[in-house]
């Protein structure tokens, strides 16, 4: 782990593989879709480490689609709403996130949640984790034009926030993250806690830090730096 030059401003975290462990719903939402298809349900082992692209991963490594696919935009739709019925059922923060959540809050730091999850689905899995009346802000796919690795929803967070991009952490599990993070002018901190859904190694995605524990992050933000 290494240590930030001064004190952020704001942390602006990632959802899914970051600061929640949503790959129980969302493999399930696709095991349901499978169920209905006459298909055995897959482990979650196997479907975690796709969760981080998405309904587009999920359905690639669980039905064989692609978006070119001509029942793709059928399976997607289903699946989307598969989930949503399940969104927050057995989806939690990682160990050591509401510690950490807690700490900054403590600090005085503000943080929000910059994700490529659309706010239809955003809002109410940070509602049923408790956090809405907690995050200084909530960015959605849908929130700017250009979601993520685009820098706009990282810099939209930090307008809303009242604070310089430049004095900003934004934490990651994937590459796109890291990718944004730089665009932005934001120190990018991966978070290989999560699900690490690139195919190059966390340390050749170019962060400015690696974190192995979401425990790190108030190791990191401390009252005499």
């Amino acid at each position: 782990m290494t240590k930030t030059r001064q004190q952020p401003a704001a942390i602006f975290f990632d959802l899914d593989g970051t600061l929640a462990d949503t790959a129980p719903d969302l493999a399930g939402a696709l095991n349901r879709l499978r169920a209905e298809r006459n298909l055995p349900p897959l482990p979650l082992s196997t479907l975690r480490p796709f969760v981080s692209a998405g309904a587009r991963g999920l359905l690639a490594a669980g039905l064989s689609l692609q978006p070119t696919d001509s029942d793709y935009l059928a399976a997607q739709t289903r699946f989307l709403a598969l989930y949503e019925q399940h969104i927050d059922d057995e989806t939690q923060l990682f160990e050591g996130i509401a510690e950490c959540l807690d700490h900054l809050d403590s600090m005085g730091i503000p943080w929000g949640i910059v994700t490529n999850k659309a706010l239809r689905f955003a809002h109410p899995l940070i509602a049923g984790l408790n956090l809405t009346h907690r995050t200084a802000c909530l960015i959605g796919s849908d929130s700017t034009p250009t979601p993520k690795p685009h820098p706009a929803p990282l810099l939209l967070a930090a307008k809303i926030t009242q604070v310089s991009a430049l004095q900003c952490l934004y934490i990651g599990d994937d590459e796109r993250d890291i990718i944004a993070a730089h665009a932005a002018n934001m120190t990018a901190v991966a978070a290989a806690w999560g699900y690490l859904g690139s195919d190059k190694p966390v340390s050749d995605w170019g962060a400015d830090i690696t974190l192995d524990s979401p425990k790190d992050i108030s190791r990191m933000v401390t009252p005499n730096r």
